[in-house]
């Protein structure tokens, strides 16, 4: 009787070693292994390893962190390592801690199979999504004959400048209301630039831009795309993980990547959008002698020279 007791407080006491997130004293319902058989001999070795502390309460915190269950998890304490090295064959300990990691070496490979099924699922949506986006993006508006009369001009005014766009004549109000979140854009992007920003995060900007007008984050996206179909800003990807992006609705997927920042391109200081309209007949401003032009504001140079070549319609073109 005392060679089996013995028996069984050895061979837990080398489970408990292999196992430093702990195991219940006797198996569980749910299939999990204990460190105890449950007959009336295991029993009574768990309550003589338990008189004698050679095991331990595993803190409940510890075992949370370790995925296991919250029932009363056990593990070798220094009394009991003191005894399993004195009583234990090292045969047996070491064919304990080899299953232990074998079966932990399968989880892992299982776990890696697992991420690698999910990353291609992600990538296929992504290309899904590209493709529906793709087929529902608007069409651009009809080009005119070359009768028509040219457009008039819409501006939009800053403490510093005054920028003119052109909008067709019979643009639609979607049409018409995307080339005023595109303005609201560059003007925003001009002001967080002014301020000494870098790439502006697209909630900061989309709540700036609301500020001045009324939109959905719909009509955000697509005046974000229109302005870098044009050249007239740059998007940025966010690169770290998924799962830590903030505020994910205002991100917008470009390309293989999900863009989360905005920035103005530089341009040269010659808008050649300008041009058509100055041929029309439209002569360019005339400054009054002796009133000298106004000085450019540090930082938001390339606004003047973005804004007409970025929203210029194609029917706008020569």
């Amino acid at each position: 009787m005392a060679d089996a007791l013995t028996h069984l407080i050895t061979a837990a006491l080398s489970r408990a070693a292999a196992h430093p997130g702990g195991l219940p004293l006797f198996p569980s319902r749910q299939g999990e292994g204990g460190l105890f058989p449950a007959s009336k001999a295991g029993r009574t070795a768990a309550q003589k390893c338990l008189a004698e502390n050679w095991l331990q309460l595993v803190p409940p915190s510890r075992a949370a962190c370790a995925g296991t269950a919250a029932s009363e998890r056990y593990t070798l304490s220094d009394r009991g390592w003191q005894r399993l090295l004195q009583e234990a064959q090292p045969r047996q300990v070491l064919e304990d801690f080899l299953r232990v990691v074998e079966k932990r070496t399968a989880l892992v490979a299982e776990w890696l199979s697992a991420a690698q099924r999910l990353q291609e699922e992600l990538q296929e949506l992504r290309q899904a999504l590209n493709r529906w986006l793709a087929a529902s993006a608007p069409p651009l508006p009809a080009q005119p004959s070359r009768n028509t009369p040219p457009p008039l001009d819409r501006g939009i005014s800053s403490p510093e400048r005054s920028v003119s766009l052109q909008e067709p004549p019979d643009s639609s109000g979607a049409a018409t209301a995307e080339i005023a979140a595109a303005e609201a854009i560059l003007h925003a992007l001009a002001e967080w630039s002014r301020q000494g920003g870098a790439d502006c995060p697209l909630p900061e900007l989309f709540r700036a831009v609301s500020q001045r007008r009324a939109l959905s984050i719909g009509l955000f996206h697509d005046a974000l795309r229109r302005l870098q179909a044009r050249q007239a800003l740059a998007l940025h990807p966010w690169t770290g993980p998924l799962y830590a992006l903030p505020e994910p609705a205002y991100a917008l997927l470009a390309g293989h990547g999900v863009a989360y920042y905005a920035s103005l391109r530089p341009c040269t200081p010659t808008s050649a959008a300008a041009r058509p309209i100055r041929e029309a007949g439209n002569p360019p401003p005339v400054r009054e002698a002796g009133n000298p032009p106004p000085a450019a504001v540090a930082g938001a140079a390339p606004l003047t020279s973005t804004l007409a070549p970025a929203l210029a319609f194609p029917e706008n073109q020569p």
